[in-house]
C-alpha cells in the first residue's frame, strides 16, 4: 500500500511532512490494517511502526471527527508515552478536525470523564486509568473501532494485562491491533481474549 491511497487530508499531510512513501515494514502493515484484520505486529525499534499506527488510525477514521464517543482506544505504559503519543497524532491530525486525548493516573478522574463525554475520536490512556474510567462509566465503547495496544512489552509487568483484558468484554466489535519488538508470553495470552484469529506480521 502506498501512501497514495490514503484519505486525501492525510495524504497531504504526509507530503507536507517530507513522508514520500513507505518504508518496508510500513508497506506490509498498512494493507493488512486496512483490511480490518486482528494483528500482531512485531518488528524491531525505529522501523516506524508508531507512524504505522498513527497513519492507520486516521485513515480508518476516515479523518474527521464522528458523533461523541471514543472510535480508538491506544493503550501504552505511562504518562510520559502518552503525551509523547499524542503530540505525535496532533502533528498528523492538524488539518482534520478529529480530537485526541490522553488520560493517565496523574490526571482528576473527574476532569478526564468530563473531556470524554464531551468528544474525543482517539483515546491514549494507560491501562489502570482506563479501566477505573471504564468502572466509573467515563468513557462509552459502543462506537470502538480500534483497539490498539503500543510497545506490548509493558503488559507483561505491574498488572496492565489484567486491567487490559477486562475491556474487551463489552466491545461487540472491533479490530484488535498489537505492537511490540518482541512478541512476550503474555502477548500472546490476548490470543485466548480476543486476538484468537489475529494475523502476525513479523520484520527483523
Amino acid at each position: 500500500m502506498s501512501f497514495k491511497k490514503l484519505n486525501p487530508v492525510l495524504k497531504s499531510t504526509l507530503q507536507e511532512m517530507g513522508l514520500e512513501s513507505a518504508n518496508a515494514f510500513q508497506k506490509k502493515a498498512l494493507p493488512k490494517i486496512k483490511s480490518g484484520a486482528d494483528l500482531y505486529m512485531i518488528a524491531p525499534k525505529g522501523s516506524g511502526k508508531t507512524t504505522a499506527l498513527i497513519i492507520s488510525v486516521i485513515q480508518q477514521l476516515n479523518a474527521e471527527a464522528f458523533e461523541d464517543s471514543p472510535r480508538a482506544l491506544i493503550f501504552v505504559k505511562n504518562k510520559e508515552a502518552a503525551l509523547s503519543l499524542e503530540e505525535r497524532f496532533k502533528d498528523f491530525t492538524s488539518e482534520t478536525d478529529l480530537r485526541v486525548y490522553s488520560a493517565y493516573d496523574e490526571q482528576n478522574i473527574d476532569d478526564q470523564k468530563d473531556a470524554i463525554y464531551y468528544g474525543v475520536d482517539i483515546v491514549i490512556a494507560t491501562p489502570q486509568r482506563l479501566s477505573k474510567l471504564f468502572s466509573m462509566t467515563g468513557i462509552h465503547l459502543g462506537q470502538l473501532k480500534m483497539f490498539i495496544i503500543e510497545d506490548a512489552e509493558f503488559i507483561s509487568r505491574g498488572g496492565h494485562l489484567n486491567h487490559i483484558l477486562r475491556i474487551p468484554l463489552s466491545i461487540s466489535k472491533c479490530q484488535y491491533l498489537v505492537f511490540g519488538e518482541t512478541m512476550e508470553p503474555k502477548m500472546e495470552r490476548l490470543q485466548e481474549q480476543f486476538m484468537d484469529r489475529a494475523q502476525i506480521i513479523k520484520m527483523k
